[in-house]
C-alpha cells in the first residue's frame, strides 16, 4: 500500500495515483494482474479495487468463482485488507487518531440499493462485515461508535485490539513532531474501495478505512457515507472513492460519477470529470490526493486520480510509454 509500490506496479498513473483500477475478468484470466490502460470491456464476473491489493481481488474473485454473488465478493475481499496488519490504513494495524486510538469507518450496498455501514467503530476487526448485518439485521443504515460496537458483539464479532506495535510507535514518533495536530495530506488515507459484477451482471459496492491517521478525535471521512465514498445504482453502474474524505463528501463523489455515467458517459470519463469538479473547488488549496474508480453495467471500468507534484505518464498493456515527457498537474 506504499504509494512508491502502486506507482511501479499500477497500469496508468495519473497525477502521481491511479487511472486504472485492478481488473480481474472472467474473459482474460488476469488475476493478480493490473488492468489496460482506459476503460475495459469485459464479460462478467469482474473485480475492481482502489489500489494495488491483489489479495484483495483474487479473493472477491475466487469467491464469484465459488458461486458467491457481488456482495459476497466485495465484502470477502475487502476483509484481506482489514486483516491485514501491515495495511497501515485498513482495520486492524492502522494508525490511529491523535489520541491513540484505532477507529474504523466502513459500508456496503447490495444490488438492490440496500446499504449498511458503520463510522468511528473500535476493537472490531472487520467492520465491512458490521456494516453488512447493519444492513440486513435492522432497519437502519448506518450505526456509530459504541453503540456500532456493542452491536458487533449482539452479532458475535469478538473484541481485538487493533492498534499494533508498529502503528503505535509511529503514532509517538508523529506527536513528537506533529504539535499536536493532524496533518492532511500525509500518506495515511489509502482507503480500499471495491465493486464487483457477478454473473448474473449484478453490481455491489464495499468500502473500508480506518481513516485518516492522527484524526481529530471523531472524525469520520467519506468512506462509510453512501453516495460520497461509495454508490451502486444497479441499472447504471457503482463508484467508490479514496483519498481525502472531506472532498469525496461536499461533492457527494461517488453517486455523482453513476449520475455522470447515468447521463451517457463512459466510467473513465465519468471518474475525470468527478475529479476536475473537485479541482475546480479547490485552485487556492490544491494539496491533496483524491480519485475514483467506477464499472458500468456494461462491464467498462475507469479510474482517475489526482495528486499534485506527482509524474503524468500513460501506459500500454505491455508497458510501453505513450507519452515519454514528463507533465505535471498544477492547481
Amino acid at each position: 500500500m506504499k504509494r512508491r509500490h502502486f506507482l511501479k506496479n499500477s497500469g496508468v498513473v495519473t497525477a502521481g495515483l491511479i487511472a486504472t483500477p485492478m481488473v480481474t475478468s472472467a474473459d482474460e484470466k488476469n488475476t493478480g494482474k493490473m488492468g489496460t490502460p482506459g476503460p475495459i470491456k469485459a464479460q462478467f464476473p469482474i473485480v475492481i479495487a482502489t489500489w494495488n491489493v491483489p489479495n484483495a481481488t483474487a479473493r472477491a474473485w475466487e469467491t464469484l468463482q465459488e458461486g458467491g454473488n457481488s456482495l459476497d465478493a466485495v465484502e470477502q475481499g475487502v476483509m484481506m485488507e482489514e486483516a491485514d496488519e501491515e495495511n497501515q490504513s485498513v482495520g486492524k494495524g492502522g494508525r490511529p487518531d491523535r489520541d491513540g486510538n484505532v477507529t474504523l469507518d466502513a459500508c456496503i450496498m447490495d444490488k438492490d440499493g440496500n446499504c449498511g455501514a458503520v463510522v468511528y467503530l473500535q476493537n472490531i476487526v472487520h467492520p465491512v462485515s458490521v456494516a453488512r448485518k447493519v444492513m440486513q439485521d435492522t432497519p437502519h443504515v448506518m450505526l456509530a461508535g459504541k453503540g456500532a460496537e456493542k452491536f458487533a458483539y449482539e452479532k458475535g464479532f469478538e473484541k481485538e485490539e487493533l492498534l499494533t506495535e508498529k502503528s503505535r510507535q509511529e503514532w509517538l514518533e508523529w506527536k513528537e513532531t506533529s504539535k499536536y495536530r493532524p496533518v492532511i495530506n500525509i500518506e495515511n488515507h489509502d482507503t480500499i474501495g471495491m465493486l464487483a459484477i457477478d454473473q448474473n451482471g449484478d453490481i455491489a459496492g464495499a468500502c473500508t478505512t480506518s481513516g485518516m491517521a492522527y484524526k481529530i478525535e471523531g472524525r469520520v471521512g467519506d468512506s462509510p457515507i453512501i453516495g460520497a465514498g461509495l454508490f451502486v445504482d444497479n441499472e447504471v453502474g457503482g463508484a467508490t472513492a479514496t483519498g481525502v474524505g472531506e472532498e469525496v463528501v461536499r461533492t457527494v463523489g461517488s453517486f455523482l460519477i453513476v449520475e455522470l455515467m447515468r447521463q451517457g458517459k463512459s466510467p473513465q470519463d465519468a471518474c475525470e470529470e468527478g475529479v476536475r469538479r473537485i479541482i475546480a473547488k479547490n485552485r487556492d488549496k490544491l494539496d491533496f490526493q483524491i480519485g475514483f474508480i467506477a464499472v458500468n453495467k456494461q462491464g467498462e471500468t475507469g479510474g482517475y486520480c489526482i495528486q499534485p507534484g506527482f509524474t503524468y505518464r500513460t501506459y500500454t498493456r505491455d508497458g510501453h510509454v505513450n507519452n515519454p515527457s514528463d507533465s505535471y498537474i498544477t492547481p
